[in-house]
């Protein structure tokens, strides 16, 4: 009884190595487990610690915005000259002047009260006209023209929230402004970034650790080419963190503002954070790697000395299984238990492939000495049918036809004695077939029909001798009979439906056809030789086939209004 194939479960590496994982496995797993638990509590304190950090300045720099607006909303209300600014000043053109001025004062005077403001302004749309009012002591002062400019274009083009404050970059310098509408008019003020976020360069980051403000996009308002050259994402959760840059290797911390369309970052460096780790921790981390390494080298330790000669044995097994037997294990350095298997192994092999080939040469001579009777097993057969033939005709006394018939059977047997080789030409087994159903037409008068096709460069192949005949002959014998008439169709052709080009040669008829029985057996190829002698040709046919071809040549028999046979063999234009 065959054996099932091996699982790998069963191999021997699969166990050594199961075993040894099963040890050391759940050792490393607690290890690496406890460092890196250590090490997310350690970024979750970190995290904690910053975060209420930059939720304190936050709450400082809304504060700051929020006594601003205020002051806007009490300027707005109070301040009742206002509508004169958003009149022509061609209505009243001194009082327009005056009017200017008293604003302008006014919002100079304040601005020096709050901290961080860089100017006030007052901007008229009908009139085009800006009263801007900056802080004394702020960068607004010394060169103010740009950001007029910028002032009277954000308005113009409506790129900015009524009421909230937004962030505008103006030569290398960012804004938070502060616009709303009042009437016709519109009030507003500005703050430098810079000059708010000073208290940040307190935090103590480290070395590559910043805090900032984004703006809605989450862009740096300072520092871009740093988060750039770093892969720095600084969108952020509010009261969280997440890991961000090159291998993750900052932790980014933010909150939103809430009196505009910005907020405030912090970048600490993940390598900082890990520097806070307890020295045990640091011991834990380099056991789990000492022990992991250790792991691996006695895996190659134990594949190097006892799996690979081990496989070595097993590949060449496989490979003598699958009928390789010159295969040979590779002398390779190795321990001395190996060596000598692998000694012995190889003797043994070579003693294997000697008695192999000379029980192959034993088989070969025996297949040609069976191949030999089972030629002469058909002429005997053929005998016997041409006698019958000549007898019936000499009674009715039909000259002619024992003329015919006597030369058909001259040449017939003319074949029959030279048919004692392995393989004759297809013109010439044609041929010999013709002959013989000359012979069964004469036998069979008005019964039986045939025709022959064969393709020219065909006629030259070589096959074995009488396989087509046996078939023909088959036919006559359960198919033809004087009641229905008879056709038989012998054709030759190539079969290009697989990778190489085969020989096809198919012998159809019209009688009825294979039994169902006899069909299954056929296609099942189970012998139907009976002591009677039935069906001893296809038996024949199909055995040397075998023995000339072996899996290179099929026969395939089937029913079709009729009993088909189709023979597929290799095309052979020489027998050298």
């Amino acid at each position: 009884m065959r054996k099932p194939p091996s699982s790998i479960f069963n191999s021997l590496r699969f166990k050594l190595i199961t075993g040894l994982m099963l040890i050391m496995l759940p050792i490393v797993i607690f290890l690496i487990f406890s460092n890196f638990y250590s090490i997310q509590v350690v970024r979750n304190q970190v995290s904690q610690t910053n975060s209420n950090m930059i939720s304190l300045y936050m709450g400082l720099i809304d504060r700051s915005l929020r006594d601003i607006d205020n002051y806007l909303l009490k300027y707005a209300s109070e301040e009742t000259g206002l509508y004169i600014l958003d009149r022509s000043p061609l209505i009243d053109i001194d009082l327009y002047q005056m009017e200017r001025i008293w604003q302008f004062k006014q919002l100079v005077n304040n601005a020096t009260y709050y901290k961080g403001l860089d100017y006030f302004f007052v901007y008229s749309p009908a009139n085009q006209d800006l009263v801007f009012a900056p802080n004394q002591t702020g960068s607004a002062n010394f060169d103010n023209q740009p950001i007029k400019d910028a002032i009277v274009s954000l308005i113009d083009d409506g790129h900015f929230q009524t009421g909230r404050w937004t962030v505008f970059s103006l030569h290398d310098k960012d804004y938070l402004s502060y616009i709303m509408k009042i009437g016709g008019l519109y009030i507003g003020a500005g703050v430098n970034a810079r000059d708010i976020t000073g208290p940040l360069d307190l935090l103590d980051l480290g070395a590559d650790g910043r805090a900032l403000l984004v703006d809605g996009n989450y862009e740096p308002l300072k520092n871009e080419s740093f988060f750039r050259e770093r892969g720095i994402d600084l969108s952020y959760t509010p009261k969280s963190y997440r890991l961000s840059g090159i291998d993750d290797g900052y932790l980014v911390i933010g909150e939103h503002s809430g009196k505009g369309d910005f907020g405030l970052v912090a970048v600490v460096p993940d390598q900082r954070i890990l520097q806070k780790l307890p020295y045990l921790q640091r011991i834990i981390f380099f056991i789990a790697v000492g022990t992991v390494i250790i792991v691996l080298l006695a895996f190659y330790f134990m594949r190097r000395v006892v799996l690979r000669p081990i496989n070595r044995i097993v590949l060449a097994m496989s490979k003598i299984k699958e009928g390789h037997l010159d295969t040979q294990i590779a002398m390779k350095p190795a321990s001395n238990e190996f060596e000598l298997m692998n000694e012995t192994f190889n003797s043994m092999l070579t003693d294997i492939q000697k008695l192999r080939i000379d029980i192959y040469e034993e088989q070969l001579i025996n297949q040609k000495a069976e191949l030999k009777q089972l030629q002469l097993q058909i002429n005997p057969h053929f005998f016997l049918n041409s006698l019958n033939v000549v007898y019936y005709l000499a009674q009715e006394q039909k000259y002619k036809l024992i003329q015919e018939l006597s030369l058909s059977l001259i040449h017939y047997f003319r074949f029959m004695f030279r048919s004692h080789t392995d393989h004759v030409l297809v013109r010439d087994e044609l041929g010999h077939t013709k002959n013989y159903l000359n012979i069964q037409q004469i036998r069979f008068p008005g019964s039986l029909t045939y025709a022959i096709i064969a393709s020219d460069d065909l006629l030259d192949c070589f096959i074995p001798p009488l396989i087509i005949q046996s078939f023909a002959e088959n036919t006559i014998k359960y198919a033809v009979n004087t009641d229905v008439p008879t056709s038989i169709e012998v054709s030759v052709g190539r079969d290009s439906r697989k990778d190489e080009e085969r020989l096809h040669i198919r012998i159809r008829d019209t009688g009825p056809g294979f039994a169902d029985e006899v069909l299954e057996k056929l296609r099942q190829e189970i012998n139907l030789t009976s002591k009677e002698g039935e069906h001893i040709g296809i038996w024949n046919v199909r055995r040397r086939l075998r023995l000339l071809y072996g899996e290179q040549a099929s026969i395939r028999f089937s029913n079709d209004n009729g009993a088909i046979v189709d023979i597929f063999m290799p095309i052979m234009k020489g027998l050298g």
